[in-house]
């Protein structure tokens, strides 16, 4: 076990969740949480969690390719665009189920990861992330076109989706669904991670030329991060296409990739976890500033100037993590958790 100084010895212990009384508790805890909160909190707040939910797939996804694969990619927004338009293109225009338009978002997703990720191939550094930025104005241009041409400036409406006789209506509706589909996308970047993919793409993220000396198709691993990644980024954008009930042009501004990616540095580069309270902490973050203008004895200033107070404390709170915790969140939570696992003791024992 991590803090008794017992080692994992099989593959089947990967998957144990209960191996500590620590995180027996944690695991209980978390899970009743989840299910007391849409009943204890307002429709405000589940729809704050909500989003917070989708934030995380596309968080998780940039993740993979960032954080695993050390691909730096800016057209995070436009793979979202593309997958909420996606969404908005089908319904609007042949009035298609979800359950045929959420795979439809994943294929094109899957299609824009080897259309970025071959050219890509012969690029690193500044120049890749170059090329991804550049893939994001070529998506935002289609996607404002397509709005100009068929839906007006306003944007695409987007009904309630219906599977049979059950509507996806109501924050709490939503909230449980979204749950369940966080839970799927951990698990998928869980396992990729300790999966030969993953040790492949880590194996590429510390140095190319050793990972193609061992033996790893850096080429074929390569586009495979940008495939799963912009698959599992459009499906984020379907979803909330999906959740909005309308989707715009205007919503995927360069600020959403910038977003993204912050809350993969929050949270901890290269950490599951990590993306998951990086999303967390990032899209509550606003509300949480909003109301304490509202409630704490401010200078109205704040208050007409709202949008630039929130700015300047997410700028303040982003240099404080790189400056004090370049780890992010996911090391904060990690001396927590061996606090409590190693107490009365002050320090881990020797393993």
């Amino acid at each position: 076990m991590r803090a008794s100084g017992y080692f994992k010895t099989r593959y089947d212990f990967d998957f144990g969740f209960w191996e500590t009384p620590f995180r027996r508790f944690w695991v209980v805890a978390g899970l009743c949480g989840m299910v007391a909160f849409p009943f204890s909190v307002s429709g405000f707040w589940i729809g704050v969690v909500n989003l917070a939910a989708i934030a995380a797939i596309g968080a998780l996804a940039l993740n993979l390719l960032v954080g695993y694969t050390g691909q730096l990619s800016l057209g995070h927004a436009g793979f979202l665009a593309a997958g909420a338009f996606t969404v908005g293109i089908l319904v609007g225009q042949w009035s298609l189920p979800i359950w045929l338009t959420l795979p439809a978002a994943i294929v094109v997703g899957m299609a824009l990861g080897v259309l970025v990720g071959v050219p890509a191939l012969r690029l690193r550094g500044i120049y890749l992330s170059i090329s991804t930025f550049a893939a994001y104005f070529v998506i935002l241009s289609l996607v404002i076109e397509y709005q100009s041409l068929f839906s007006g400036s306003s944007g695409v409406l987007i009904p309630a989706p219906q599977i049979g006789s059950w509507i996806f209506r109501g924050e709490r509706s939503w909230y449980f669904v979204l749950m369940a589909l966080v839970g799927l996308a951990t698990l998928l970047c869980l396992n990729l991670k300790r999966s030969h993919i993953g040790r492949a793409w880590l194996a590429i993220r510390e140095r190319e030329l050793a990972a193609s000396a061992l033996g790893i198709n850096v080429s074929f691993y390569k586009v495979m991060a940008f495939v799963i990644s912009t698959a599992m980024t459009t499906f984020a954008g379907a979803l909330g296409a999906y959740y909005a009930g309308f989707v715009s042009a205007e919503a995927f501004t360069f600020l959403v990739t910038v977003e993204y990616l912050t809350m993969i540095l929050i949270g901890g580069l290269g950490s599951v976890l990590g993306a998951l309270l990086g999303a967390l902490f990032v899209t509550v973050l606003p509300f949480l500033v909003e109301r304490a203008v509202e409630v704490l004895p401010v200078p109205a200033t704040f208050k007409t100037h709202l949008f630039a107070v929130q700015i300047g404390v997410f700028a303040i709170l982003m240099l404080g993590f790189l400056m004090f915790e370049p780890r992010g969140l996911v090391r904060i939570w990690g001396r927590i958790r061996a606090y409590f696992e190693l107490w009365p003791f002050k320090y881990r024992p020797l393993q």
